[in-house]
């Protein structure tokens, strides 16, 4: 079971039809240039690829499609994580049947299990399964959080080999490289925090950002892993103004805006999320000049 995802994980969008519908062959070709510029992996459909309101169908045509263009090239990851472990279950199978090289399980959102329920979800997806798991923590859009304890109980089952920590509480994430052993990967969730992840032991992120400047967050990454500390804070520094601005509204609108402008027809968000507004454009064209993105 190969577990090194690699260090720069791209949550890759959904690239979307004037109607909405899944474009599938943008899909792929942005599946190719991400790998190109700086992604180690892609997570497909996950909260940035839209996933709350895509089909289960639509899920898996997109995880065969993405496997058809980059298998081999990158690693690609499935968000099969649901709120329903029985319907994560299958999601996770039908992932498997189509040759993804992991999952990502979300902890279940909205009705907010306690620790014992979200150690028997991940537990029973992870029996049905030989796939290597990263678990996600995400307690601002889940409203629950899984504490270290649990993660460490989590870690002692073979195939869940990682986390995608988004609680922003570095001293959460301390006690989990702590109580965790060396081999247990953990991904900062959020494009900010990556370096601060990497100086308590993180393996790197799952980013927003890395859809157009993947290959500077690579950059970072290798100055950082070399020993060049100094460096890294650079670059970090750098960077961090477009790791807050593409936060500006709830994510992925920002991004999928700053795509558009850089080339990439990726279209709107499906509702209840809407594009972005006259300010929230400006910001981003502004955002994209100063990175020299535009």
């Amino acid at each position: 079971m190969n577990t090194d995802f690699g260090r720069i994980l791209t949550a890759m969008v959904t690239p979307f039809n004037k109607d909405l519908s899944v474009n599938f062959d943008l899909a792929q070709q942005l599946a190719r240039h991400l790998v190109q510029s700086g992604s180690d992996g892609l997570v497909i459909a996950g909260t940035t690829g839209e996933s709350p309101t895509l089909t289960k169908e639509e899920k898996i045509e997109l995880f065969k499609v993405v496997v058809e263009e980059v298998g081999g090239k990158a690693s690609v990851i499935a968000n099969t994580g649901d709120n329903s472990t029985s319907a994560s279950i299958a999601l996770t199978q039908a992932a498997q049947k189509v040759g993804i090289d992991g999952v990502m399980l979300v902890t279940p959102y909205y009705n907010k299990p306690s620790q014992d329920g979200m150690y028997e979800h991940f537990k029973s997806v992870a029996e049905c399964t030989d796939l290597p798991i990263i678990i996600y923590n995400i307690p601002g859009r889940t409203s629950v959080n899984l504490l270290p304890r649990t993660i460490a109980n989590l870690a002692e089952i073979d195939n869940i080999v990682a986390i995608k920590e988004s609680s922003g509480n570095m001293d959460q994430i301390s006690e989990i490289r702590l109580s965790l052993p060396d081999h247990f990967s953990i991904y900062s969730g959020d494009d900010s925090l990556t370096l601060p992840i990497l100086m308590l032991g993180g393996k790197g992120v799952i980013s927003v950002a890395s859809h157009l400047v993947g290959e500077r967050m690579q950059d970072m990454v290798k100055a950082f892993t070399s020993g060049n500390v100094t460096m890294a804070k650079n670059i970090h520094l750098e960077l961090y103004p477009f790791f807050k601005g593409i936060f500006i509204t709830t994510n992925p609108v920002p991004i999928k805006c700053a795509l558009s402008m850089a080339g990439w027809p990726v279209g709107a968000p499906r509702l209840p999320l809407v594009e972005t507004n006259q300010q929230e454009k400006e910001f981003i064209r502004g955002l994209m000049e100063g990175m020299r993105l535009l």
